[in-house]
């Protein structure tokens, strides 16, 4: 390759690898896999290294990892937490093993399994962890010490004769609790994590603790970072005294003296990898030597003394029998691939998510085509490409109508999903049942998700209004019920039918309109006929309302059965009418808050009631339109923009005092 056409391959790797590195470390959402990435990076590297004039000093090529996100406290690290020279070939791996021997002489090396998660420093003093940290770019990390608290595998406190201990690991989802969350998120129309390591780094980044919490994510412990003292003299023997400590260290870990045996544990490592209850992507190669170590020391990105064995991903190939449609509970349609079993990482295959019509347009996929499957992080089967195409196969497309109830599907611009709308759709029914009795919504209290399950099973409920047409006779029927618990539920069912016609609103569950917007449509239009006549122009017009939530809303009303349900829904006593909202006086008329974080008193629903109450509206972003930013406890990162914009930050006492001054 000549200069000019080296300097624009060059410039084109570094924008795709910057692309895919912030959409891996940050925002947790890969779009190509590690090989790929890998692949990438060693393309790179290996034009840098014939063109070197080309080098940069922001070239990804010396880059640790990731970068420290905004969500969470900078944390400095003392010593940097380096990333590994990969190797994809043995002949790699027996040229650092010579590069190595030339520098030290004899060596011992340690073999251990490349756990595929979040890497992470913990710090001790006095025996006590004070504070974690995620790698961030090797030298500033993120303080996730409250989410780290939450992993019951992380000591609090440990018998230590060292004051100062840090000691870093790798934060990571067992396969199987990726599996159940993966099924969840599927179940909800979420849109599910690509890997174990993904999910474990967006469980991380959570500014709640009781998210991280909920994510059982663990952690194996590889490495002593720092410490004052000079008793440890290697990495076998420091591995053995942090699990002296009570660390959960990393699960095995063997030594050799001879490049054969090393090569020999990688292929083991690489048969036993698909049985492991946790994900690997490679084997890591390490002097054991410390003294050894400081002789090698490191580049500018990774240390001489150690190196990363990367598995490349397993592929197979099949044919493509069908594709069948599942309606999820929030009625996106779902594409899933049939082909013909395949064993592959462990088990046998037969089916694939294609996600959506974009997707397929992508691969251009057809049935009937030979296609190669993969496991994305050998869990999750997925299809990686057309290998051919059958004869006279058309591209597939999404069908129109719901295959559940047959109702007409839609297609927002903004989304690649296709979705059915229907509100009697079966495979949504439970999901909007759910929704429709939850606190939020018509507040139906007795009715959870467990015991609406047993009434959808039972065949007394088909639609939300049939809610309304239950008996005690009929819930006394199902196991653990008697006539005091029936009797409650319809008291709660009874006293549901008086809400105001923004909860109602909010109850059917109609795409992209909330509890805001329900209530913003009720004070409007004061009822719902009004709300069912009303034409597009009426709600785009609505200040805080766009062209998507306009039609969302008129798609809904549109459909037979929605104007079936709410003459049902009416004719059994539900309210069709709005709470007439009487502003107490207008003092903060154009004023515009955001509110975040736990306030001491009220809840942020209490806050914006008070607010709008007194003429104010409240918004759930920043920008330069905000006038005033009411922050409470634990404020995010809506506190920060606030501040580098120069917006006012008041207090729930500012805001009392506020209205009390009537300023």
């Amino acid at each position: 390759m000549d200069f000019e056409n080296a300097k624009k391959r060059i410039g084109e790797l570094r924008e795709q690898l910057n692309y895919h590195s912030r959409k891996y470390y940050i925002e947790d959402s890969p779009e190509i896999d590690d090989y790929e990435y890998d692949m990438l990076q060693r393309e790179l590297v290996t034009l840098e290294k014939q063109f070197p004039e080309l080098v940069s000093p922001d070239s990804p090529s010396l880059k640790v990892g990731g970068e420290a996100s905004n969500l969470f406290q900078p944390v400095t690290h003392i010593v940097p937490l380096e990333s590994l020279q990969d190797a994809f070939s043995f002949d790699e791996v027996i040229a650092f093993d010579k590069r190595v021997r030339e520098a030290v002489g004899n060596v011992t090396y340690v073999v251990e399994p490349k756990i595929d998660g979040l890497s992470m420093a913990l710090e001790y003093e006095n025996g006590v962890f004070v504070r974690g940290s995620t790698r961030g770019d090797g030298v500033t990390g993120e303080d996730v010490t409250a989410n780290l608290r939450t992993i019951k595998a992380i000591p609090e406190k440990i018998d230590c004769e060292y004051s100062q201990l840090e000691v870093r690991g790798e934060v990571y989802m067992p396969k199987d609790v990726f599996s159940s969350l993966v099924a969840r998120q599927e179940l909800n129309g979420e849109k599910p994590f690509k890997n174990p390591r993904n999910a474990a780094a967006g469980s991380m980044r959570q500014k709640d603790p009781k998210v991280t919490a909920s994510r059982n994510l663990s952690i194996f412990i590889f490495n002593v970072q720092r410490y004052n003292g000079s008793e440890l003299t290697g990495h076998n023997q420091s591995i053995d005294y942090l699990n002296s400590l009570g660390f959960n260290t990393i699960p095995f870990h063997n030594t050799f003296s001879s490049i054969d045996g090393v090569l020999k544990e990688i292929e083991r490592i690489g048969n036993i990898r698909d049985d492991l209850p946790f994900d690997i992507d490679g084997a890591v190669i390490k002097v054991d030597s410390f003294e050894q170590r400081s002789v090698l020391g490191s580049t500018s990105k990774f240390p001489k003394w150690a190196l990363a064995y990367k598995y490349p991903p397993e592929e197979r190939q099949t044919i493509l029998k069908d594709i069948e449609i599942n309606v999820g509970r929030t009625g996106v349609l779902t594409p899933t691939a049939v082909f013909e079993p395949v064993f592959i990482a462990g088990s046998t295959v037969s089916r694939a998510t294609l996600h959506n019509q974009d997707f397929i347009d992508s691969k251009g996929i057809c049935l009937g085509d030979s296609v190669i499957i993969r496991k994305a992080g050998d869990i999750i089967p997925e299809v990686v490409r057309v290998e051919s195409h059958a004869e006279n196969s058309v591209p597939y497309k999404m069908p129109d109508i719901c295959p559940s109830c047959g109702a007409k599907v839609i297609k927002e611009e903004d989304e690649a999903a296709v979705r059915c709308i229907n509100p009697e759709c079966p495979s949504q029914l439970l999901r909007i049942l759910i929704h429709f009795c939850s606190r939020d919504a018509m507040d139906i209290e007795g009715l959870g998700e467990a015991v609406l399950e047993k009434l959808v099973e039972n065949g007394f409920i088909k639609k939300p209004s049939d809610i309304y047409k239950l008996t005690p006779g009929q819930i006394m029927t199902m196991e653990g019920f008697k006539e005091k618990s029936a009797g409650n539920i319809i008291e709660a069912i009874e006293k549901s039918k008086s809400n105001d016609l923004s909860r109602l609103l909010f109850a059917l569950g109609i795409r992209h309109i909330g509890q805001k917007a329900g209530k913003i449509l009720a004070d409007r239009f004061g009822s719902m006929q009004k709300i069912i006549e009303a034409g597009f122009e009426d709600f785009s017009s609505i200040d805080g309302f766009g062209q998507i939530m306009a039609q969302s809303i008129i798609d809904y009303f549109s459909l037979e059965q929605s104007i079936d349900e709410i003459k049902e829904l009416e004719a059994l006593g539900v309210n069709m009418t709005g709470e007439v909202k009487t502003v107490e006086n207008n003092i903060f008329d154009g004023k515009v808050f955001v509110l975040t974080g736990t306030l001491p008193t009220m809840s942020r629903t209490q806050a914006s009631e008070l607010i709008e109450s007194y003429g104010g509206k409240t918004s759930s972003s920043v920008s330069k339109k905000t006038d005033y930013v009411l922050a409470g406890e634990d404020a995010g990162s809506k506190l920060t923009k606030a501040q580098s914009l120069g917006i006012t930050i008041i207090s729930e006492e500012d805001l009392m005092n506020l209205i009390s001054n009537g300023e």
